[in-house]
């Protein structure tokens, strides 16, 4: 999947912003999944999936458990997700993905970022033709693994026969992303788990299907709306299709 691994390269260093930002969007996404199926991972899947995530991501232990208990009691209608969509400078498409207590406050600020760049905020929906969604694992690659077998074994759950292969000089490790259908995140995670692959991430995302290209200057202009969107919060990620 060279477009998913173009893109996915493209925007790797500022997907999360600063390390206390990083913290604070996995701390709400600690409390969904705590809300959703409990505090214990061994039984709540979604919820050792963002914890692998913050392993690889070096939040410490302790900010780690803090979130679980704070999540503990607390409605799970306190945050909701929301995706929101519309054309930036230049005609390029724009996707953010948000977790929110406050969608009024959300969608403001969002659209004020789109206003300030003469973009244009559309409807729900409106843009969805030009990504595709995916469920996404990242998981350290073992000597022993075949990947022909595992993906022909995760065929019916959508994975692609392509799949990405990075090494991380800082880490000093090699890992895999595959790309699934989002309706069988927790099948593909399962087999995975049972398979004894060391998950370091698991998402949702959006790929754009048809790059558009930029000069220089419209690619600055578009990266520093990126920027400013990022800063908020709410945010989660942010997609464009922006070659």
């Amino acid at each position: 999947m060279g477009r998913a691994f173009e893109f996915r390269k493209a925007r790797k260093l500022k997907r999360w912003g600063n390390m206390a930002k990083t913290f604070t969007r996995l701390g709400k996404q600690i409390q969904i999944a705590v809300a959703e199926g409990g505090p214990e991972p061994e039984n709540n899947s979604r919820l050792r999936a963002i914890i692998a995530t913050c392993k690889h991501e070096n939040m410490p232990k302790d900010n780690i458990e803090r979130a679980i208990k704070n999540a503990m009691g607390k409605d799970k209608s306190s945050f909701k997700t929301m995706t929101y969509e519309g054309y930036g400078p230049f005609g390029i498409a724009v996707f953010v993905d948000t977790l929110t207590d406050n969608t009024t406050r959300t969608v403001a600020d969002v659209r004020s970022v789109f206003n300030k760049f003469s973009g244009t905020l559309g409807t729900m929906g409106s843009l969805a033709y030009l990504f595709d969604h995916f469920a996404q694992f990242t998981f350290k690659k073992k000597d022993d693994i075949d990947m022909d077998e595992l993906v022909l074994d995760l065929i019916d759950y959508g994975v692609s026969d392509e799949f990405d292969e990075e090494y991380d000089e800082d880490k000093e490790e090699t890992t895999i992303t595959i790309y699934g259908d989002p309706k069988s995140f927790a099948l593909i995670q399962k087999y995975l788990e049972e398979k004894g692959l060391e998950i370091v991430s698991a998402e949702f995302t959006y790929i754009p299907n048809d790059l558009k290209e930029v000069t220089d200057e419209q690619r600055e202009t578009i990266d520093k709306m990126v920027e400013k969107l990022e800063e908020f919060d709410d945010v989660q990620n942010v997609y464009t299709n922006m070659k």
